[in-house]
């Protein structure tokens, strides 16, 4: 059985370093995600591979990816540093950050193409994030849908033409909402193993 494990990557302060402060805030990790419900969807999506889902304590300090000029996380920068904290066959993160890569003005989430890790952001799949209001089961969709994307690039799946198939591309919250949160038929022969 191979173990693939969620990674909470907790939220820091406006200048990048880590909160301290017990207050609330946005970017602090929602406990209403349920992570070990979230690691038993995915376990059940990607059954075939044989896996087994555990969620970790939050061991990684995003301060060193933050980009002050940009108010952001380089996700490449954490994936990388991700890639220290592996000690399974695929390492998850999930984090509340604002991420970005530099081509783009934000990401929700990126990947290592059959790689070992990959990273999704909650961030602006809260509808907080738009001015609407609190949404926790239209969140966990988001997160779900989101994950399975990520996880698959680490599979080596790429971006599907099926727009309700997981790995469809989404450029907006809404392609996210379009799509599906299993992967098309197409997409899961693709899988090694299956």
């Amino acid at each position: 059985m191979k173990v693939v494990h969620l990674l909470p990557i907790l939220g820091g302060n406006s200048d990048g370093s880590v909160r301290r402060d017990p207050s609330p805030d946005p970017t602090d990790f929602d406990p209403s995600l349920e992570l070990d419900r979230l690691a038993t969807a995915i376990s059940a999506e990607f059954g075939r591979c044989q896996i087994r889902c555990e969620v970790l304590p939050a061991l990684l300090d995003p301060a060193p990816s933050f980009h002050s000029g940009r108010r952001q996380y380089y996700s490449t920068d954490l994936l990388a540093r991700m890639q220290k904290h592996r000690c399974s066959w695929r390492l998850l993160g999930i984090t509340p950050l604002d991420l970005y890569v530099p081509i783009l003005t934000f990401v929700f989430g990126e990947a290592q193409l059959e790689g070992g890790c990959a990273l999704v952001s909650t961030y602006r799949l809260r509808q907080e994030f738009y001015g609407l209001p609190p949404d926790p089961d239209l969140l966990r969709e988001r997160l779900l849908k989101e994950a399975v994307h990520e996880f698959g690039h680490t599979l080596g799946l790429t971006h599907c033409e099926d727009y309700e198939c997981a790995m469809a591309p989404s450029h907006a919250v809404e392609w996210i909402d379009l799509k599906g949160n299993r992967l098309c038929r197409q997409c899961r022969a693709q899988i090694p193993g299956s």
